[in-house]
């Protein structure tokens, strides 16, 4: 049996595609999925990434 995509509440966090264009970590996406299925921003590439935990929420 097939499964869709969960539905988040929250929105996948919006990264810089120029500054994510050469990145080997992400491929150019600007952003990775964590173990647990969630979209964060990639360390790599984001300056933004430290400060902003992406879109999960700690606990959930």
């Amino acid at each position: 049996m097939a499964y869709g995509a969960h539905r988040s509440p929250l929105t996948p966090p919006r990264p810089d595609l120029t500054l994510a264009r050469d990145c080997e970590q992400c491929l150019g996406w600007g952003t990775v999925v964590t173990r647990d299925g969630d979209h964060e921003l990639c360390r790599t590439c984001q300056p933004g990434a430290l400060d902003d935990e992406g879109c999960s929420a700690p606990g959930l």
